[in-house]
């Protein structure tokens, strides 16, 4: 398909915007439907496209959330962030990813649906805690390292939950700089000296 002095679009950049079409309505469902409530034809209808076509590009639902999920878990600072900037970085990765990038979106997804859908908790799981913790234990070191990176990505999660699923009262609509003021010295006293 062309326009008048347009160059011709290749079939993988169409394959590419209809992926890209696909997931924005997904990460949509997702985040307002949850997992078990979207399904592949409402996406695709969204879309614009046969629901054959989703099954084609993503194989199920599960695919289809794993792939819209991209960009929820990467990123960040904290994970090569000396010891004593441990804290700040995580909080400032947090605040980041949820207030203001493209990823935004799939960010609030993962973490509305992590503990309702057996995919969306992998994710978590796996591939966005254990990740960030066992780089984080490695440079707390001691014998509590992985103890100590553990709780204080819980204190994390926790927090992201309060703010951007639950909205809480003071908490969803606090300033970033008040939340990473108040709670940095929590996470730093956490963390405690190097041993």
């Amino acid at each position: 398909m062309t326009t008048a002095g347009a160059e011709p679009v290749s079939r993988e950049e169409r394959r590419r915007r209809t992926e890209s079409v696909i997931l924005q309505q997904a990460r949509c469902l997702f985040a307002e439907e949850g997992f078990e409530r979207t399904t592949i034809r409402a996406v695709a209808g969204l879309a614009g496209v046969d629901p054959a076509l989703v099954m084609q590009y993503f194989g199920n639902k599960e695919g289809l959330f794993a792939a819209a999920m991209e960009g929820a878990h990467t990123g960040g600072t904290a994970r090569t962030a000396p010891r004593a900037e441990i804290p700040a970085a995580v909080l400032r990765d947090l605040l980041a990813k949820f207030e203001s990038t493209p990823d935004r979106e799939a960010a609030v997804t993962l973490l509305r649906n992590f503990l309702t859908h057996h995919e969306a908790k992998r994710i978590m799981r796996d591939e966005v805690m254990c990740a960030v913790i066992g780089d984080l234990s490695r440079t707390i070191g001691g014998p509590d390292a992985e103890l100590k990176a553990a709780l204080l990505m819980s204190c994390i999660a926790g927090m992201a939950l309060g703010r951007y699923a639950l909205e809480l009262p003071g908490l969803g609509d606090a300033a970033p700089a008040d939340i990473e003021r108040l709670m940095r010295p929590a996470l730093e006293a956490l963390l405690g000296e190097p041993e």
